[in-house]
């Protein structure tokens, strides 16, 4: 398997930032497996990483009082967390692994730091995850829609 500085620069999320800049968030990333039934994140902790599915499947869920739902699901080469970019960095879903999973977790405050001392790579991190916040969105919007669509009138 790759190292985490060698398998950025190649990563489509990753596409067009120099050597530099991918060297600076790989200096924030450690390689973390997590067993298929194990959480990643759940709704209202800190949010204090992002993830990059290297292998695997990842659930993103929301609990409502009856039972889980999921909303998304993400899928090898996927990213999952973006709430450690909006303040107060808490999670706003849950996320699980559904088959073992091999991921690069990224340091949220090592990131924020390095996005500060750098206004352009704060930029071009946030210009890649825009896309990714408005899948997550209309991905939950059109599965709430199926489950409680009946009862908006």
């Amino acid at each position: 398997m790759q190292t985490i500085d060698q398998y950025l620069p190649d990563h489509p999320f990753f596409a067009g930032l120099d050597a530099e800049t991918t060297d600076l968030l790989a200096g924030c990333a450690v390689n973390v497996h997590v067993r298929a039934g194990e959480f990643l994140f759940h709704e209202n902790d800190p949010a204090d990483h992002f993830y990059l599915l290297r292998r695997g499947r990842v659930a993103v869920e929301i609990h409502t009082p009856a039972r889980g739902v999921v909303l998304d699901t993400v899928n090898e080469g996927e990213i999952v967390g973006w709430s450690w970019m909006v303040p107060p960095y808490r999670w706003a879903f849950d996320a699980r692994a559904t088959l073992d999973a091999s991921v690069v977790a990224f340091d949220a405050a090592c990131l924020r730091v390095k996005c500060d001392a750098d206004p352009v790579m704060g930029y071009q991190l946030m210009k890649r995850f825009v896309p990714v916040m408005d899948h997550r969105l209309q991905s939950a919007r059109v599965r709430l829609l199926d489950l409680y669509g009946e009862f908006v009138d």
